[in-house]
């Protein structure tokens, strides 16, 4: 039988050890606790789901959420005045900037614009730069949260062939980079991939994270594989069809309830450990 890798259940362990380290610094700090500042820009209903989501995981550890909301008119001029605020601001140890925002804001400007210490979400050039070489930086949330679970649930991915379906900055990139830095062997793909069924089927570990819904069919992919579905979209579906290799596969991430949970607990987690070090 699968193993599922549930990452709702991960997520509440993470938040029950994190209460405790959240006590901590709040007594190192007279009674302050960290705060995460989420940035929202226009009225996209899902992206504000997302920070709705972010703010009470906040609240379950302890910690105090801000939330600065941006009109869909907003500038990068803007968008950049208050990460500069944010930047500034003692109380703030970690910076969100919800993706996507409008398609007239220059948003890799403004991911660069978030100091690296409080790059929280693994967003900035930066920050990827040191998690590729293997220096210390906060990797990009999903991905992080990945690696996480299959840890937690000892998934091995060493001398393994991974094949990550997606090349985004914040997701399929970084994923590529930190699986190669566990030691196993990367193939990235994405939509306009000739042969992609065929690459898929040689995997030992599939990642999808291209961001369409069913696109990786559950006939691509082998018997024994690591199936992780980072993709969700309305209806509850993933990036994979799941149906197709839930009853023949070693593990797979259940949509929901599998990646999204483990990103949110990673981020808060990450914005704890910026706040012990800044202490």
């Amino acid at each position: 039988m699968a193993i599922v890798l549930d990452g709702k259940a991960l997520a509440a362990q993470i938040e029950r050890e994190l209460v405790e380290r959240v006590k901590g610094v709040a007594i190192k700090r007279n009674g302050n606790v960290p705060v995460l500042a989420a940035i929202l820009v226009g009225d996209d209903p899902s992206s504000a789901t997302y920070v709705r989501m972010k703010g009470n995981a906040c609240k379950r550890v302890g910690m105090e959420s801000l939330k600065v909301a941006l009109p869909q008119t907003a500038t990068t001029g803007m968008l950049l005045h208050e990460i500069d605020v944010l930047n500034a601001d003692p109380r703030v140890y970690g910076i969100l900037l919800q993706h996507p925002v409008p398609a007239h804001i220059d948003e890799r400007t403004c991911f660069d614009r978030i100091q690296i210490q409080k790059d929280v979400d693994g967003v900035t050039s930066q920050g990827f730069g040191r998690m590729a070489m293997g220096l210390p930086a906060y990797g990009s949330a999903t991905p992080a949260g990945i690696m996480r679970l299959l840890k937690h649930y000892g998934i091995s991915v060493e001398g393994r062939h991974a094949v990550v379906v997606g090349r985004s900055p914040i997701l399929g990139k970084p994923m590529a980079l930190m699986l190669l830095n566990a030691n196993a062997t990367v193939t990235v793909c994405h939509s306009r991939t000739k042969g992609l069924p065929d690459l898929v089927r040689q995997a030992d570990i599939v990642v999808g994270a291209v961001g369409k819904p069913g696109f990786i069919k559950g006939g691509w992919i082998r018997d024994g594989a690591v199936v992780i579905d980072a993709g969700y979209h309305p209806g509850g579906v993933g990036d994979i069809e799941l149906a197709g290799v839930i009853d023949r596969c070693e593990a797979y991430t259940p949509v929901p309830g599998g990646v999204g949970p483990v990103t949110i607990a990673t981020l808060i987690a990450q914005t704890v450990e910026a706040a012990e070090k800044g202490q």
